[in-house]
């Protein structure tokens, strides 16, 4: 299904080893530095994916500034934050109602002039709403608006853009790249929000849309300026009908894609309602404000940032760790939700972010390398839907059980949905995958693991051994 030189479904090189995988060879004089850095940092060594990469950095600032600048400015012209609320819900509402018809678009089209496209429809969408702000003309059905306009456009480019790193990258860093994305969008993160508080105190919201608009140019000069014979290229798949059906079977027919995939429905639905959570944490339980809720975030940055940091280093995706991050990433919400000061709370925010993105960056790697890249567009738009779809939908549930029976009892609940998610589904893929779990000392030192059930007849065949 792919054409050129490296294509999607030949084997990946070998880029640890190999100078012309794009990867530096080990310093024998430190070995095990060497090697670290460069498996943490290995996919930037690919020129078309240092490209993307840096065009993401500048990217996600912006991103991050808008969206800060937007809840502000929302909430300056309505006093309302059930206004700030509607303008998240219609920017995920696209991806609700249209995120399955975005993957078929992605799959019948080459991804990197559906990025030029989309991307530059959030450019002009973005210097639209700061020509209206900076005159003075804004309403509050503008932002409504930019914020529809932008949902619509994330439709098409969220899986466009998920499965355009397997076409920089190929099968063999697909993991680096993925941590690495997901490492340059928490380290935005931290970024996008301080800049946006200093250009909004400063003068005011519309040089912030007008900043993002303007930080697009960097991504699309990125697209632009990268080799075509070096992508990984994929083959469109033809207009058909029942291509969407198509991809639900073929998700249906693979535990692989499927558990992974209700797994961070519950947790993405129930666990990372954190604006619901912190906030009410923040003001409820500490009494602190807004200065404690931006420190809560902060922190929880810092985390994700090493958590995606660290699955950059590991190089692999495996379910087992997928489980393994849910159970203690429910486990410590719950130890979260019972912490008696603020700053034993606060501390707790930076293991949940790292478990937190472990989840997120196992989830999205061990689905796409399970995946045929006729279809990932597809299968990406789907996971995309759940993961990102779920958080509108539990926030009032969340909210409702936070508001009745206190942020504590909020926030142990999300853990507990998380862990019990984690723990069932777990059980589920050993089951599939003819596994028994095993608990013992290595070393001194306990272990749990996963290994495969003797069968019947090799079990009869030790037995008759021995005898």
């Amino acid at each position: 299904m792919s054409t050129g030189p490296g294509a999607d479904s030949a084997p990946g090189p070998d880029t640890r080893s190999t100078p012309t995988g794009g990867d530096t060879p080990p310093d024998p004089g430190k070995p095990g530095r060497s090697i670290r850095t460069s498996r943490m940092f290995s996919s930037l060594q690919i020129r078309n994916y240092r490209l993307f990469f840096i065009g993401q950095v500048v990217s996600n600032i912006g991103t991050w500034m808008q969206r800060i600048a937007q809840d502000w400015l929302v909430l300056t012209l309505t006093a309302s934050s059930a206004a700030v609320g509607i303008t998240t819900a219609l920017q995920f509402l696209p991806m609700l109602l249209f995120g399955l018809y975005g993957g078929v678009l992605v799959d019948r089209l080459r991804k990197r002039p559906t990025l030029l496209v989309t991307q530059s429809a959030m450019a002009l969408t973005s210097l639209v709403l700061a020509a209206l702000t900076l005159t003075g003309r804004v309403e509050v059905w503008h932002v409504y608006l930019a914020a529809f306009v932008t949902g619509l456009a994330t439709v098409v480019d969220n899986p466009a853009r998920q499965s355009f790193v397997a076409e920089l990258v190929g099968p063999g860093q697909l993991q680096n790249a993925v941590s690495l994305n997901s490492a340059n969008f928490q380290s935005a993160r931290l970024v996008g929000p301080a800049v946006a508080g200093l250009l909004i105190t400063g003068v005011g919201t519309g040089w912030a849309f007008l900043l993002n608009g303007l930080s697009f140019i960097a991504p699309l000069a990125g697209l632009m300026m990268m080799r075509a014979r070096e992508l990984h290229a994929v083959t469109p798949a033809p207009r058909g009908k029942g291509q969407l059906r198509e991809g639900l079977r073929y998700v249906a027919g693979r535990p692989e894609l499927v558990w992974p995939i209700v797994l961070v429905g519950f947790i993405g639905t129930f666990a990372f309602n954190f604006p619901v959570y912190l906030s009410a944490f923040a003001d409820d339980v500490f009494h602190g404000g807004a200065g404690v809720y931006s420190l809560f975030n902060t922190l929880m940055a810092v985390g994700s940032l090493a958590g995606a940091l660290l699955a950059a280093r590991r190089g692999t995706a495996r379910l087992r760790l997928l489980i393994l991050a849910a159970l203690a990433f429910g486990g410590l919400e719950i130890v979260a939700a019972g912490a008696p000061t603020l700053w034993l709370f606060a501390l707790l925010m930076i293991p949940i972010g790292l478990f937190a993105m472990t989840v997120n960056v196992t989830t999205n790697t061990s689905i796409q390398m399970s995946t045929d890249p006729a279809v990932r567009g597809r299968v990406m738009a789907l996971y995309m839907m759940v993961f990102l779809g779920g958080a509108p939908v539990g926030a009032p549930i969340v909210g409702w059980i936070t508001d009745t029976y206190g942020a504590r009892i909020g926030f142990a609940m999300g853990g507990a949905v998380a862990v019990l998610a984690a723990g069932v589904i777990g059980l589920v893929l050993a089951r599939v995958g003819n596994l028994r779990l095993t608990v013992g000392w290595d070393r001194g030192h306990p272990q749990v693991r996963f290994v495969p059930r003797e069968r019947p007849r090799e079990r009869q065949r030790e037995l008759t051994a021995v005898a």
